[in-house]
């Protein structure tokens, strides 16, 4: 089973969810509609998908072949079972989840309704804004799924730009982690350099600093084999 043009309704309108719609769009997927909240959220929503219109989640739920959960992980499962819990989900409909940590039982009361789960998550950091949809052509996504749905996920991925890489459900929580350590190792390390250029009177110091960020981070995954040797 191939995804065709699907009609795709986002929940959460954060740093991802508009992105990964905005890619999902240019695959030739049908934005029906994206559930924002506050301002600033409706702003970026606006700003990567013009013209999308505005819609609650169970609204999105109604309409969607394809609904993508783009919210904090903390959040997740509460929203997968208050929505079940009102008859939301429905037969056949494909649930997507962006979530490091989580694989597909996070899904499961959609599933009991009769929805197919599949979990993406993009190793990427991302701004919110279309400058990420040239990033995805470089990153990976950890695609979760039951066997059968497999090739959906993995399908979806690459229609997003990026490269399709399976992690089955008992890893999430370690791949998760090596993700996370990876970018906050980078982010804490960035802001202590920046302030202390900062502090000497440097001007630019994003500018002094991302040449070397970038060939140090390119040096280090040279260094290393891939996969990594065993001790």
């Amino acid at each position: 089973m191939k995804p065709g043009r699907l009609g795709v309704g986002i929940i959460g309108a954060g740093r991802v969810g508009p992105v990964l719609g905005a890619a999902l769009a240019g695959a030739g997927h049908a934005i029906v509609g994206i559930d924002a909240t506050g301002e600033d959220a409706i702003e970026r929503a606006e700003a990567v998908l013009p013209g999308v219109e505005l819609l609650d989640a169970p609204t999105i739920v109604e309409r969607a072949e394809l609904v993508l959960l783009a919210v904090p992980t903390a959040e997740l499962p509460g929203l997968v079972a208050g929505l079940a819990a009102t008859g939301a989900w429905q037969p056949g409909q494909l649930v997507v989840h962006t979530a490091a940590e989580h694989g597909v039982a996070v899904l499961q009361p959609a599933v009991a309704r009769g929805a197919i789960p599949i979990a993406l998550h993009p190793a990427m950091t991302f701004t919110g804004t279309s400058l990420d949809l040239s990033r995805l052509l470089d990153a990976t996504v950890a695609v979760t799924a039951p066997g059968p749905v497999l090739p959906i996920g993995q399908a979806l991925a690459v229609e997003m730009g990026a490269e399709p890489i399976v992690v089955d459900e008992a890893d999430r929580p370690a791949y998760a982690e090596a993700v996370g350590v990876a970018a906050g190792f980078a982010d804490g390390l960035v802001a202590q350099a920046m302030r202390q250029l900062h502090e000497i009177g440097i001007e630019r110091p994003a500018r002094v600093l991302g040449g070397v960020v970038r060939s140090a981070v390119e040096s280090a995954l040279a260094r290393y084999p891939d996969p990594p040797l065993q001790p």
